[in-house]
């Protein structure tokens, strides 16, 4: 029966809890032994809540006096270390931070232990959420349960991993320019990086700048996106860009209107390996054979303007004045390779950060057109499958690239603040995830979910797990 549990998705949990079948005790009881007996091998897992165990009973009382319950009474789930949480370590992946203990939650958390969610751990990060490798000096490096040798990706690694493992059912996690998208497709599981400003920032590292950050769900199910981000979206009145109350219809699979779909691979995103490139036609081809019009398409915007040059040369001049000030006075074995990076980047000229700034515009402009004529794109999540940790270039398809090109087809939706959708669709000749990347207009989150939803039916790949 614990097996039946650490695989079943939260949705399923939160039926077996408020129909008795299980207790939330006996829910919680499995996850926190699945921790036990695998997170030393894959280390996603950072702290676990000390409370955990007793709001799981307090949560079966409350199912047997009949009080109202919430969509995801007694679910546990986990959070990404960077998100604060009332009474539970958030160190942030840095021992800057170490021992640090937030007196409130985060909004996201509040909100999910408001459905009835309990907070299980904290999960593993890079240094400051910077990076493409959940690895820091305090609490080490994440593994792929996939392959111990390769990484979870970054920097919502450690949560990508908990899930696909079987520790967790449900988490959140934060994006940049990669973050719940690119782990997610290392692992296997599924993310959503919403509409920017829908999930409030609030009680999240760093404050400011955070006009590319995004919070979001990170599940094992497309329903379990959908019904988190029904319990996340909205404003908190602290988040000045989370100011929209756009209504979202949860009912994914009730969508019976004619999508229209465009697929993308290259050129825009650089040099994309070959079984990521079958994977994302072999996705479209899965639409298409659900009766919605599918088409390869270009878009101008992305050949005249790489994404990922725009977003570095805008973040880099943004981000360093927080990295000064935190990391000022502190000896050198406080500080990471990624924040002494940071930290040795050069400023970006102004005449350089107003093209980027233009840039950013032009690449706005070149969504809206393409949401003019189609629904749905769909791209590849990252170039290749996962890889060897520490790793600094890539080796695709002949061509020898950075190995930062792993945010080149995630980086343009923070960039833009469009909606996009991480999920597995393929393996690779190794046996690793290969995921697709599926991207909707500003706020059109439930088209993105039902196409992902109908993705998910037909998976060849949906019902497998690590074996561990």
């Amino acid at each position: 029966m614990s097996t039946e549990l650490i695989y079943s998705d939260a949705t399923k949990l939160a039926e077996l809890i408020r129909t008795r079948e299980v207790s939330p005790v006996e829910v919680m009881k499995a996850h926190l032994y699945r921790i036990e007996a695998l997170n030393p091998k894959v280390n996603a897992i950072v702290t676990i809540a000390g409370n955990a165990l007793q709001c799981a009973r307090e949560a079966e009382a409350a199912i047997l006096r009949g009080d109202e319950l919430g969509p995801l009474h007694g679910v546990p789930f986990t959070v990404k270390d960077s998100i604060d949480t009332a009474k539970v370590q958030t160190q942030r992946g840095t021992p800057i931070f170490k021992g640090r203990t937030p007196d409130t939650d985060a909004t996201s958390v509040a909100r999910l232990k408001k459905a009835g969610g309990i907070l299980l751990a904290k999960t593993n990060l890079p240094e400051f959420s910077y990076g493409i490798e959940s690895d820091n000096l305090l609490t080490g490096r994440t593994n792929n349960p996939w392959n111990m040798d390769l990484t979870a990706g970054g920097s919502s690694g450690g949560e990508s991993a908990a899930i696909a493992a079987g520790m967790s059912p449900l988490g959140l996690g934060t994006d940049l320019a990669i973050s719940v998208r690119g782990p997610a497709a290392h692992t296997g599981i599924v993310s959503l990086k919403a509409t920017h400003g829908r999930v409030p920032m609030t009680g999240i590292w760093p404050r400011e700048p955070r006009r590319f950050w995004h919070v979001g769900p990170m599940a094992r199910s497309i329903r379990d996106l959908s019904l988190a981000f029904s319990q996340l979206a909205g404003p908190d009145g602290q988040d000045a860009y989370s100011s929209s109350a756009l209504p979202f219809d949860n009912n994914i699979h009730s969508n019976n209107r004619s999508l229209r779909v465009g697929w993308l691979v290259e050129p825009g995103f650089g040099p994309i390996d070959r079984e990521v490139a079958v994977t994302v036609e072999t996705a479209a081809d899965a639409l298409k054979a659900f009766g919605h019009m599918v088409e390869s398409v270009r878009i101008p915007a992305f050949e005249r303007d790489f994404a990922l040059d725009v977003f570095s040369r805008l973040h880099v001049l943004e981000m360093k004045p927080g990295f000064v000030k935190t990391t000022a006075g502190r000896s050198e074995d406080e500080i990471g390779a990624m924040a002494r990076f940071m930290l040795s980047l050069p400023d970006t000229p102004a005449a350089d950060y107003i093209d980027a700034v233009q840039a950013a515009e032009r690449l706005k402009d070149g969504y809206a057109e393409y949401f003019q004529k189609y629904d749905v794109l769909l791209t590849p999540v990252l170039p290749v499958p996962s890889f060897r940790h520490g790793q600094a270039e890539l080796q695709i398809n002949g061509q020898t690239v950075s190995i930062m090109n792993i945010m080149s087809a995630t980086s343009p939706l923070n960039v833009t603040g469009l909606p996009g959708i991480s999920m597995r669709f393929g393996t690779s000749h190794n046996g690793m995830p290969i995921g697709v990347q599926i991207v909707g207009n500003w706020h059109a989150e439930s088209t993105i979910l039902h196409a992902a939803a109908l993705l998910e039916q037909v998976s060849p790949v949906r019902e497998l797990h690590p074996s561990l």
